[in-house]
């Protein structure tokens, strides 16, 4: 009788904790046979600037951080120029494609200027401003909450990044910006 006993036990505790740890849209390696990493850098020049947008790595190991940034150079003919943006002008938005979910990236807009010198790229390194809603699916927000914490779950990622800022032409018009560029990089778990 108690091997029985012992024997639903271990049953039970098995099925709980294979439960737990797997969500509907858990990922692993064999996930991402159908998924190559193409470009993990871009550059695209609009006008007189110069917008990258950069992984510094392909792949990058489960649960742990990624390393992207993006840069906006002035390549025109004066010395230095003043932008104005929002509290910055890069926006990191992002699509994991396994699990199609989308990663917002959201930000306060007061209006800021920064003067960019020619040749002397501004540069700023990707943090998490992903948001949800109470109304989202429990396997959203715990990915979700795993990104703001930097803990990259196992994925095909999409960054569709952009610089969005404008400048002042006179006193009454403005010249505005939406340079856009997209990068994509893998998270596996470590073999």
């Amino acid at each position: 009788m108690k091997k029985y006993n012992l024997f639903y036990l271990f049953s039970l505790l098995s099925l709980l904790l294979f439960g737990c740890g797997l969500g509907d849209n858990a990922t692993n390696n064999a996930n991402l046979d159908e998924y190559e990493v193409t470009n993990s850098e871009a550059e695209v020049t609009e006008g007189d600037f110069i917008y990258r947008l950069v992984s510094e790595k392909e792949q990058y190991d489960a649960n742990g951080p990624v390393e992207i940034y993006a840069e906006l150079e002035y390549v025109g003919d004066q010395e230095e120029i003043e932008i104005f943006h929002a509290a910055s002008p890069f926006y990191f938005p992002m699509h994991e494609k396994t699990r199609d979910y989308k990663i917002g990236y959201g930000m306060v807009e007061p209006l800021l200027s920064t003067t960019l010198v020619k040749g002397e790229p501004l540069r700023e390194e990707y943090t998490s401003a992903a948001g949800y809603s109470a109304d989202e699916d429990n396997d959203y927000i715990n990915f979700i909450e795993k990104i703001n914490n930097n803990e990259f779950p196992v994925g095909y990622y999409k960054v569709n990044g952009f610089a969005d800022f404008f400048v002042r032409i006179d006193d009454i018009s403005q010249e505005k910006y939406k340079i856009h560029a997209t990068i994509d990089f893998m998270v596996l778990d470590e073999e």
